[in-house]
């Protein structure tokens, strides 16, 4: 899978937010330079997240890349020979086990891309990413823009009365908020 001629330089990029931050566009814009520069990239994606396309990484814009969709973050290993950089959307709904995978593909040389919601619905650290934060050498938090008051959102409120932790949706279902407009609805649902 890894040839001992490559180049070493490999590392973990981390793009993080709320929900319409644009994580997802930004995964997208890096794996469409990667393939400019004429690197060959493979693309990855939880099963789970089959919102607009069961074959693709798909932004709330409808810009698309093809993606291979996972049960499990040990088949990212899986890699065709010669992949340089691996994009993983929605990394937040993989367990913990994306921190080891993650960690040995950018030990090996491979540049990994990483995108995913940093905060649950709740406004607690969500899944893995706060690790994958941690290890990554580039970490980027994207924001949205709040609904109710226009300030930096960063956190991603759920309309619909379900405490499931996951609940895939879209602007029916979430909001994005700034803290003080958060806290409020949230004070409000109890």
């Amino acid at each position: 899978m890894f040839s001992e001629n490559h180049k070493k330089t490999g590392c973990i990029e981390v793009i993080c937010g709320s929900m319409f931050s644009g994580k997802t566009e930004e995964l997208i814009r890096r794996l469409r330079r990667a393939k400019l520069a004429n690197q060959k990239i493979a693309v990855f994606k939880p099963t789970v997240d089959n919102r607009y396309s069961e074959v693709e990484v798909v932004s709330h814009d409808a810009n698309s890349i093809v993606a291979s969709p996972v049960k499990s973050p040990a088949e990212i290993l899986e890699l065709e020979p010669g992949v340089q950089v691996v994009g993983i959307d929605e990394a937040q709904f993989f367990d913990n086990s994306i921190i080891e995978v993650v960690q040995f593909l950018a030990n090996h040389g491979i540049r990994v891309i990483v995108a995913g919601l940093d905060t649950d619905f709740m406004g607690k650290p969500f899944g893995p990413m706060p690790d994958l934060m941690a290890i990554g050498e580039d970490v980027q938090k994207v924001h949205a823009i709040c609904v109710k008051c226009g300030n930096l959102a960063n956190h991603s409120h759920r309309l619909a009365k379900n405490s499931e932790l996951v609940m895939l949706g879209e602007k029916n279902v979430y909001e994005p908020l700034c803290r003080d407009c958060f806290n409020k609805a949230r004070a409000k649902e109890k």
